[in-house]
């Protein structure tokens, strides 16, 4: 997600699991990845996109609540969902997401889903929506916290006697996915994945795509009769308004004319369970989610950088940070976004010094234009959803250790990022640059799972890396230092081969002298030719390191390039190899017929 995306949103939903995939995440084939599904979701054309089942920046109720946090910072407007699956037990999860501050929570059904779930799943996975349901609705008002939080219901939704089920076992909201799509001209021929959907909808076939008749009206009609079987169910049952209808579970019975062997042990009594609260507990949402955006320290931010902001004029700030100040910048990004979308402002406009130890999420979302060093160190979460700004990191001058052998950011950095520069006087932690999609970035050690499903983007290791390096690499180019020659060893070889840097014989005869420092400026250059000039772009950037952190490490390899240079390891992912070949050749092909 790009800042500019993400401030343009009036829902943003963390999509947990799903209710016809649970535990899987989705997977898109490379050959239905056009030219214009890879600028979408910033990937390479031809290269197949994986959807990992797990967010690997949430692993409790904490880390989910951080992650609320940083989205109601990048825009406080937009209402923050979670979706999780109907199962045994969905209650306390969804207490614990109404506790981490979320304004909406769905349930989600085994029942929806078109052709875009595996098999197994639609077989085998899952549970009905009105098990979560019940359960989630009957949690949240036992424990007072029904109040604080919107709950919808998705999963196989038709009609308008659904949507009271719905309501009566305690949803304030209803979504509809698979009926809507069939109203549009889906035939539900579960071939999404190859490309060859007769209709038109799941496909980017030119040829297929003029075969689809759908029209916005035929799904307006459709759901103002759905509205209309609503009204008439109420009028039945004696309702004025649906939220009368809400958590009233006293009122659905068991249909006893269904006269079935395997209908004689079911027990619904704990789904038709009302639980026996006092009249001033909630039973639907009446309150707003206290986000404690009053607090953020981007408030101060925002007012310094008031010239930039306005009039573009360049502004520089200095300020003192604290572990308690979390997702320092995205405030401020946001109001770059809104203003300049993803194109943000020239580079350095808004520079910011920082002195101490920042909180989680610093530098999220950060926008082009933003600059932030820091003095200090950094916490889980650094440079998430990064979208142009650049971020450097170093220790205290006077600090006696040595910065390559002791951590300077936690794990999970570069989560999701899209565009911008990190440089790193230290070492991170595990996941480094997880699912990073366009990023560029310098450190001195990564821990385990480095450059996990890593989609884009260059990533400088210039020391030790920990096991499994690559896993779900799909995108993207590394460089790793491999002083111990271990490094084939550590590396997921799944999706990625290990290959000698490309040296072009001038570029050999430029790396023979020592120093010399190129511009720091100028990553375009670097970006544009993936398969060649190896050397180059990573002396580009190793001087870029030094020049922004005074890093001692990059300074010690630059003065000894021609013994370091032949222990660099490229990483490139196989399939994005293949596809920058193809993207090559048809872009010689077009060059020749012009």
């Amino acid at each position: 997600m790009t800042t500019e995306y993400l401030v343009n949103a009036d829902d943003i939903q963390i999509k947990i699991s799903q209710g016809a995939k649970p535990g899987e995440g989705g997977q898109l084939p490379g050959h239905k990845v056009d030219a214009v599904i890879a600028k979408v979701r910033h990937s390479t054309q031809g290269v197949g996109l994986i959807s990992p089942p797990p967010h690997h920046d949430i692993y409790s109720i904490e880390d989910l609540a951080q992650l609320i946090h940083d989205l109601k910072n990048v825009n406080s407007a937009a209402r923050i969902s979670v979706k999780l699956v109907s199962e045994v037990g969905v209650g306390t999860v969804a207490a614990g997401v109404a506790k981490a501050h979320a304004d909406h929570v769905t349930i989600s059904g085994y029942d929806g889903g078109t052709g875009a779930s595996p098999m197994t799943s639609i077989k085998h996975a899952g549970l009905p929506w009105e098990i979560g349901l019940a359960e989630t609705h009957q949690t949240l008002v036992l424990n007072k916290l029904r109040g604080r939080i919107a709950v919808q219901v998705d999963g196989g939704l038709r009609t308008g006697r659904d949507v009271i089920i719905g309501a009566l076992l305690g949803a304030d909201e209803f979504g509809f996915a698979t009926a809507p799509l069939i109203v549009s001209g889906c035939l539900m021929m579960r071939k999404c994945h190859l490309n060859t959907c007769p209709v038109g909808v799941a496909t980017q076939d030119p040829e297929l795509r003029k075969r689809f008749t759908g029209q916005p009206e035929h799904v307006v009609n459709y759901f103002f009769m759905v509205a209309e079987d609503v009204r008439q169910w109420m009028a039945k049952l004696g309702f004025r308004n649906l939220n009368e209808l809400i958590g009233r579970s006293d009122l659905l019975d068991m249909n006893r004319a269904i006269n079935h062997w395997k209908t004689e042990g079911l027990d619904f009594s704990r789904i038709f369970y009302k639980p026996l609260v006092d009249v001033s507990t909630a039973v639907y949402q009446t309150e707003k989610q206290d986000h404690g955006l009053e607090h953020a320290l981007d408030h101060t931010l925002i007012a310094q950088a008031k010239p930039a902001l306005d009039d573009g004029k360049p502004v520089e700030i200095h300020t003192p940070i604290r572990n308690v100040n979390r997702t320092f910048g995205a405030m401020l990004s946001g109001e770059v976004a809104k203003r300049y979308g993803h194109r943000g402002l020239p580079d350095d406009t808004i520079a910011i010094h920082a002195k101490g130890t920042a909180g989680q999420s610093f530098g999220a979302f950060l926008a082009q234009g933003i600059s932030i060093e820091l003095e200090g160190e950094g916490n889980d979460y650094v440079g998430k959803g990064m979208s142009g700004g650049r971020i450097a990191i170093y220790q205290p001058k006077n600090c006696p250790v040595k910065p390559e052998e002791n951590i300077i950011v936690g794990n999970t950095v570069l989560y999701g990022a899209v565009s911008g520069e990190c440089y790193f006087s230290g070492v991170a932690g595990e996941r480094f640059a997880v699912r990073n999609s366009g990023a560029i970035a310098v450190v001195e050690g990564v821990g385990d799972h480095g450059c996990e499903y890593m989609t884009g983007g260059v990533v400088v290791v210039l020391g030790k890396t920990g096991r499994n390096f690559a896993a779900g690499m799909s995108g993207g180019v590394a460089y790793v230092l491999d002083e111990a020659g271990d490094f084939d060893k550590l590396c997921n070889l799944a999706m990625v081969e290990l290959e000698p840097l490309l040296i072009e014989d001038e570029i050999l005869e430029a790396t023979a002298h020592q120093g010399g420092d190129l511009e720091t400026h100028g990553l375009v250059d670097i970006m544009t030719d993936m398969t060649r000039d190896d050397a180059r772009r990573l002396k580009k950037l190793i001087q870029n390191h030094k020049h922004y952190t005074g890093s001692q490490r990059a300074k010690h390899i630059l003065d000894n390039w021609h013994t370091y240079l032949p222990r660099f390891v490229k990483v490139m992912p196989v399939d994005y190899r293949e596809a920058l070949k193809k993207i090559e050749q048809a872009q010689a092909s077009v060059s020749a017929t012009a």
